[in-house]
């Protein structure tokens, strides 16, 4: 009985702190969540997602609610990046660009939130890249330098 009672209570406890057993709110840097994207070509094949064909990105559309972070994890054998596309780059921002959207800069990390832009710079062989937070509501698009020509790309959508 008392082992039961100290397991319940740890249990509790540990879904209150943050990043603790249970997920829901709390933990990650603003008071959010914070939720991992892997990107990984070798395993995750095509989702078609409302903003178009998405390769290689897990889960390829995340939703997330404002306040939480995101961090991108790359789970390949080769170097990725996870690079926000401007809206100023695409027709419909709801939509992937059909035209590659990057410059060079997106080979170096920068930004450090969602509404801001961001790049995580070459991630090599099981790196993750630095914490994004959802600052603002939106939806965000973004793909990776190398291999968006593959659609690896995928969509945030904070509430």
């Amino acid at each position: 009985m008392r082992r039961a009672l100290v397991a319940a209570l740890t249990f509790a406890l540990a879904s209150c702190t943050p990043n603790g057993i249970g997920g829901g709110v709390g933990g990650g840097g603003g008071g959010g969540v914070t939720h991992t994207v892997d990107l990984n070509l070798t395993v995750y094949g095509q989702s078609n997602t409302p903003y178009g064909e998405s390769v290689a990105v897990k889960p390829a559309v995340i939703d997330v609610a404002v306040g939480d972070s995101i961090v991108f994890h790359n789970g390949d054998g080769f170097a990725h990046t996870s690079t926000s596309i401007p809206v100023a780059d695409t027709t419909n921002e709801t939509q992937f660009p059909s035209k590659y959207p990057f410059k060079a800069s997106a080979l170096n990390q920068s930004g450090a939130t969602l509404s801001g832009g961001w790049s995580s710079g070459a991630l090599q062989a099981g790196a993750s890249s630095q914490t994004v937070l959802a600052d603002k509501a939106g939806t965000y698009l973004y793909g990776c330098f190398f291999h968006y020509g593959g659609n690896m790309r995928g969509a945030i959508v904070a509430q």
